[in-house]
């Protein structure tokens, strides 16, 4: 490591105050700190030593995501050959999945990390990590099929509205992964909605459908997946959404990690699952008559509980204040998926919804806590 610190080194020299290339310094910055441990520290003040910064967190989450984006991967090829019926060998699957998810990985962060680097340049700052969890999300979360050049555009308007707008990484409301897939449901619906975007190359396919399980649903139509195959992931949808099993090992790593909150986790699954359990109980329709623990299995529910709500920037801050957050997501992800025959879906609604309200929950929590200590000073 000594070799290749002193070669960077090297090659970083113009870019050092002074150089002909010093103003292109965060760029050549945020590549030193992606590769090296910095080599500063703190000296003087009161401030908390830890070897756990944001880059090492983002990380974690990167870790964390990667057994839903593999199977996510293999599942676009076990759709694509088993809907035309020919032989689903894993390592053709794979093969397929890779080729049909990296281009869009690769423009998801190239398009996105270049804004950042142009802004950090501009504004003469370090270029921040949060963008590294933010690129693999949202490629997890588009059809397998999105053209690449809406894809680039949705994150170009997420980079820019969702983010930058607000003053960059840590101060953004809303997830930047779930304003990107807003910006295209609501730019690109065509491409967003029906059975034809799941399955790779569904419009070559005849009398096959490739609609997800909710969208079965809203149109009166049983499902044709068994129960383990919502759990394992052998459904149509988003690369990263499928398979629960996956989904959960993330969480697990997320929660002994400490990075992600297991309250809002916890609190969203329990909402959805009280929703879901209420709207069994009145079974006017398919969505309503669905049982209540598979609304837990399909859709982005899921993914959404454990990668999306739990972003510590959007999220609620306060211990009492993720229980609510998370309580309300579950228990309105799902009111919309039975309430809007148009979008079955709710996840993503549901969060950008929480995201707003987030400071406020934070807010009536502190000041609640504020209240019983005067009422206890005053009983004293």
């Amino acid at each position: 490591m000594d070799f290749l610190r002193k070669k960077f080194d090297e090659i970083r020299k113009p870019f050092n105050k002074g150089g002909k290339l010093e103003k292109f310094a965060p760029a050549i910055n945020s590549i030193d700190t992606l590769l090296f441990v910095p080599k500063h520290n703190t000296s003087k003040g009161a401030h908390i030593r830890d070897g756990v910064d944001l880059k090492r967190v983002m990380v974690t989450v990167i870790f964390a995501l990667l057994p839903a984006m593999f199977f996510g991967m293999y599942n676009l090829g076990y759709q694509h050959f088993s809907q035309l019926g020919e032989s689903t060998a894993f390592i053709d699957c794979i093969i397929f999945g890779a080729w049909k998810f990296l281009p869009m990985l690769l423009v998801s962060y190239g398009v996105g990390l270049a804004i950042e680097i142009a802004f950090a340049i501009y504004n003469q700052h370090e270029v921040n990590e949060g963008y590294l969890v933010s690129g693999m999300l949202i490629p997890l979360i588009m059809p397998v099929d999105f053209p690449l050049w809406m894809l680039a555009v949705s994150v170009v308007f997420a980079v820019f509205i969702g983010k930058e707008a607000f003053g960059g990484t840590g101060m953004n409301i809303f997830n930047p992964a779930l304003i990107a897939r807003a910006f295209a449901f609501f730019s690109y619906a065509p491409q967003m909605s029906g059975d034809k975007v799941w399955v790779a190359d569904a419009s070559t396919i005849d009398a096959v459908s490739g609609e997800t399980i909710l969208g079965q649903l809203a149109a009166g139509t049983e499902p044709g997946w068994s129960v383990m195959d919502m759990f394992l992931g052998f459904i149509p949808g988003s690369v990263g959404e499928t398979s629960v099993l996956a989904i959960l090992i993330g969480a697990a790593v997320l929660i002994f990690t400490g990075v992600g909150s297991w309250k809002i986790i916890t609190g969203t699954f329990v909402g959805g699952a009280v929703m879901a359990l209420i709207f069994n109980t009145l079974g006017v329709n398919d969505l309503m008559n669905f049982p209540w623990w598979q609304h837990l299995l399909v859709g982005g529910f899921a993914f959404g509980a454990v990668f999306m709500a739990t972003d510590p920037v959007s999220g609620a801050q306060t211990e009492k204040g993720k229980w609510i957050y998370g309580i309300l997501i579950g228990f309105f992800a799902i009111l919309i998926r039975v309430f809007n025959g148009a979008y079955p879906e709710g996840m993503m609604m549901a969060i950008l919804l929480m995201n707003v309200f987030a400071p406020t929950i934070d807010h009536y929590v502190i000041a609640g806590n504020i209240k019983k200590r005067k009422n206890r000073l005053k009983a004293a």
